[in-house]
């Protein structure tokens, strides 16, 4: 009995040890199997937060592109009511020009029909007292015989002088 005792004495030992390291296994697995679970379960976590971070991000974005394409509109439609204004503004410029040169030529018309009408003794003492240039201007407006006229009977230095004047002014442009 004693050899059947050893027998299972060693039997049991050799049996059982196995049993204790697959216990001892089964338990490392379980216990890293269920860190592995809480890791996995933190990771969806952030994955969420990040998810829902990312498309919050997303619609702000959206909305705020929204909101500057809305200001470029507005900004697209100053700019051409400005442009326009600015035309508008050339426009009216250009005929103010106009009528200021129409009422300068239709002044100096006036002015030279007078001048023209005067005897050339009267139109000579009348010019002879302004300046050089003033004379000048008038008498371009004139007929070159009514400004023979008046040169004659002018004092000679005041009339080289306005004729000096005279030659300076360019021809009128038809």
């Amino acid at each position: 009995m004693k050899p059947f005792w050893i027998v299972s004495i060693l039997a049991s030992a050799v049996f059982a040890a196995p049993n204790t390291k697959s216990y001892e296994c089964t338990k490392i697995f379980e216990d890293r199997k269920n860190e592995l679970l809480v890791e996995l379960e933190r990771i969806d976590e952030q994955r969420q937060s990040l998810d829902a971070l990312k498309r919050a991000t997303e619609d702000l974005l959206r909305k705020k592109e929204a909101m500057i394409k809305g200001k470029d509109t507005k900004v697209d439609q100053k700019l051409a009511e400005i442009k326009a204004k600015e035309a508008s503004v050339k426009k009216m410029l250009e005929q103010n020009k106009k009528v200021l040169d129409e009422i300068k030529q239709l002044k100096a018309d006036k002015v030279s029909q007078t001048f023209a009408k005067m005897k050339p003794a009267a139109s000579a003492q009348i010019l002879s007292q302004m300046s050089a240039d003033e004379a000048a201007g008038i008498m371009s407006t004139l007929n070159t015989k009514v400004v023979g006229q008046i040169l004659a009977k002018m004092d000679p230095k005041k009339g080289s002088e306005i004729t000096a004047k005279l030659k300076a002014i360019p021809e009128p442009k038809p």
